[in-house]
């Protein structure tokens, strides 16, 4: 942009400050499902929040401009900035439309801008689904059919856009399930082409049955949730949560067109990996000598009290020493914050005059848990580890085989097979989903 114009003309003649042109870019395919999406609504919802919200959590702007420019070829643009409100810096997205009269349009209209092939499927069916959710609200409410109703304010292309870009938006971030907080619909009255109405108007009503919303205010708050922030709510999301477990990968948030004195009047969405996908990792260090001079004997005794001293795990390397002399690699593997503590074991309990510390490095873990099953009456610990989806290793805890032996007369090897065939008919064996959090009995 060349000149010195701070201010766009939307549609209707007003002025709107100028930011920063979102163009067109590629339209990326589908990237695999597997982020959650909560959306804060506790301070209400519009498409130009949910879209802002989106476009500051990470999704991508130039595939939502590239889909807007096939919905409605060179007359869309969208442009973004960065705001105050309240305490937050917030995102402003405006979709401004080249259609000063916009036309009635009916919900055939509407889908019928949407027939471009290069429009990706997920994106169209989740507007197709929101456009029918207000139609269908808006015939409910005046009593006529769907294909009667007409889209007023909705109906016009800004509207339309902000439907068709939220909707692409969260298509480019990958979300595999999204919920929202409680709504915030507002109270008092707000003006509209039917004339001055009652806060929440019907079809916002209509659209939030079965959903859970409050005023967010007293009765002078007005209006803090649009037909359209309630119709996209209703398509994106399966239900209302507090924030979901997670590992927050990104957060944005979203400013709407009415700055308000009385709270931020923003909403915000959070984007995070489930945590049973979170690969966990941690930091490790590995201590380690040679010792040639060792009584053999006194080795059980060296790692069994290493692992008691707080060592992740110790073990033995036979290795050929200097002159031909056979020997050990004592090797431990320990946190930072007992490499200490573990060295002065090792120099304790071993004939070794010196140690050798790796720098730390990360490990990177399965998910691991234990189940309770019962045998014989007797209760038995599993030990599963997985990525939380599956289960790729189950083993039978030995002590608890000892103790069943001990108790039962059997041989340890038999009660370790019954325990594993039980552990089997509970479902806790390789390749199996991951059980829930509760034992099996």
């Amino acid at each position: 942009m060349h000149d010195h114009l701070t201010t766009l003309p939307t549609a209707d003649g007003q002025q709107v400050p100028r930011g920063e042109a979102i163009l067109p870019g590629v339209i990326r395919p589908s990237p695999t499902p597997q982020r959650l999406l909560w959306l804060d609504t506790s301070q209400g919802a519009s498409g130009d929040m949910l879209l802002a919200a989106l476009l500051g959590a990470g999704a991508d702007a130039g595939s939502v401009a590239a889909v807007l420019e096939l919905v409605a070829p060179g007359r869309l643009r969208l442009q973004r900035r960065q705001l105050r409100r309240g305490p937050f810096t917030a995102c402003k997205v405006d979709v401004l439309a080249d259609e000063p009269h916009p036309p009635v349009r009916h919900l055939g209209d509407v889908l019928e801008l949407l027939e471009d092939s290069a429009i990706p499927g997920t994106t169209r069916e989740t507007a197709t689904l929101a456009f029918t959710l207000l139609a269908e609200a808006e015939a409910k409410v005046h009593g006529v059919t769907v294909e009667e109703v007409h889209f007023h304010e909705v109906g016009a292309l800004d509207s339309i856009g902000d439907i068709v870009a939220v909707c692409e938006a969260v298509r480019t971030l990958g979300v595999i399930r999204a919920t929202s907080s409680v709504t915030a619909l507002g109270a008092g009255t707000v003006r509209t082409q039917h004339g001055v109405m009652s806060v929440p108007p019907p079809a916002v009503l209509e659209l939030a049955t079965g959903w859970l919303v409050d005023a967010g205010g007293p009765a002078e708050v007005g209006e803090l949730c649009t037909p359209t922030g309630m119709a996209l709510i209703r398509a994106l999301c399966s239900g209302v949560t507090d924030l979901p477990p997670m590992r927050v990968d990104a957060t944005g948030v979203g400013a709407g067109s009415r700055e308000r004195t009385d709270r931020a009047g923003v909403l915000r969405a959070v984007l995070g990996t489930p945590l049973r996908d979170v690969h966990l990792m941690d930091e490790v260090q590995e201590i380690a000598a040679n010792v040639d001079d060792l009584d053999p004997r006194l080795w059980p005794g060296v790692l069994e009290t290493l692992l008691g001293a707080g060592a992740l795990d110790a073990w033995l390397v036979p290795i050929v020493m200097k002159k031909g002399r056979p020997a050990h690699t004592l090797c431990v593997l320990a946190h930072p914050r007992d490499v200490d503590d573990l060295t002065r074991a090792m120099l304790e309990h071993t004939s070794t005059l010196g140690v050798r510390i790796s720098p730390p490095q990360q490990r990177r873990l399965l998910r691991r848990d234990f189940r309770r099953i019962q045998v014989e009456g007797l209760d038995v610990q599993v030990k599963i580890a997985g990525d939380g989806h599956l289960i790729r290793h189950a083993t039978i805890e030995f002590k608890d085989v000892e103790r069943l032996a001990e108790l039962t007369g059997w041989s340890q090897r038999i009660a370790l097979a019954t325990a594993q065939r039980q552990a089997q008919r509970a479902g806790l064996r390789p390749g199996e989903h991951w059980p829930e959090e509760v034992d099996h009995d």
